[in-house]
């Protein structure tokens, strides 16, 4: 399982077979567990042609490493990231007005990983950063993604500032997020075709990133601490846009 990364929990699991199958090495039920949700990921597993294991409770909370797995875990294969050169063709099946998540350089795998998660729910229709100095498709970051890096389309460039150019192009706003930005982000038309820009955990947004933006806003914030983590600014974000998008429908 070196080269394997566990996805626990129903939902979790359920994402992994759906939307890559090829993927999943070997799927682990808790065995004597008979209820409806577990036999459907039994019989998607099967007729994939993927392994089923009947394994014991502990030996699922070991390899869950404290997530709830619900007495399903599957191990499933880091995904490849996509090339600058498929944006294109994702942005063409785009029905509404796109929603894109723009990294600058996050190294921390746990991150990214929430990061992808957060723009599943959220409905993004892809997430793009570098490929310098910044984090992968890691085992880990899989992981702590839940299916997510399976079902988001991840991107990455070799040129952040020049692929926000191209995005640009196709009248798709940037809004970067700068603690010392004048707007606010409850402030902002989010219902639009718009990418949302978030920097790195240390230095923020880098120079030609800001300057490729088309706005920079800021979170409101009440407390003592400067900054929020960047997957907790990114969910902020990206459900602010779901809620106004939601609301002028």
């Amino acid at each position: 399982m070196n080269d394997l990364a566990p996805v626990a929990g129903i939902h979790s699991v359920r994402s992994a077979l759906k939307f890559g199958t090829e993927g999943v090495g070997e799927l682990w039920l808790e065995s004597g567990r008979r209820d409806r949700r577990i036999n459907e990921l039994a019989q998607i597993a099967r007729a994939a042609g993927i392994p089923v294991r009947q394994t014991d409770r502990a030996t699922l909370d070991q390899a869950a490493e404290g997530t709830n797995h619900q007495g399903a875990l599957a191990w499933v294969r880091s995904p490849a990231a996509r090339p600058v050169r498929d944006l294109d063709g994702l942005l063409d099946l785009v029905s509404g007005p796109p929603l894109l998540l723009l990294l600058d350089e996050v190294q921390d795998p746990h991150n990214l990983g929430a990061c992808l998660r957060t723009a599943d729910a959220a409905g993004v229709h892809a997430v793009i950063a570098p490929k310098d100095n910044a984090v992968g498709l890691t085992p880990v970051v899989c992981k702590v993604a839940s299916g997510a890096a399976q079902t988001v389309p991840y991107i990455q460039v070799t040129n952040l500032a020049r692929t926000m150019d191209q995005i640009k192009e196709r009248g798709i706003w940037l809004i970067g997020t700068a603690g010392e930005a004048e707007g606010e982000l409850y402030g902002t038309d989010l219902k639009g075709p718009i990418g949302l820009v978030m920097g790195s955990e240390g230095t923020g947004l880098r120079r030609l990133t800001r300057e490729r933006c088309d706005l920079l806003v800021r979170l409101p914030m009440a407390g003592t601490v400067e900054s929020l983590n960047i997957s907790v600014a990114a969910g902020v974000c990206l459900f602010e846009a779901v809620r106004q998008r939601t609301k002028s429908d």
